[in-house]
């Protein structure tokens, strides 16, 4: 008879990383109040919450914007958004 009372030992846990951890920051316009969302480096959504949450104060300590998301890689990943709102967008990049 097993000494598991029936039940399976546990497996070995795998510590290897879940998801990829996101590149880009984007704050943007929407409709009237600051939206921030992240990316991955494949410009893929992956969270949005409000821009004026202090979390994104915490996450963009020491780090500086670029102003405007209109190159391609932002078009589907933006498509929502006005012109003028991408032309406003404050872009963060992570380092990695």
């Amino acid at each position: 008879m097993s000494q598991t009372y029936g039940m399976e030992s546990p497996r070995k846990h795998n510590h290897g990383s879940l998801r990829q951890p996101s590149r880009y920051l984007v704050l943007i316009d929407s409709g009237g109040y600051m939206v921030a969302r992240l990316f991955l480096e494949t410009r893929e959504q992956v969270a949005e919450f409000d821009g004026a949450a202090e979390e994104v104060a915490t996450m963009t300590i020491g780090l500086e914007p670029e102003v405007g998301a209109l190159g391609p890689e932002w078009d589907r990943a933006l498509q929502g958004h006005s012109a003028d709102e991408r032309a406003a967008a404050m872009v963060y990049t992570f380092e990695i």
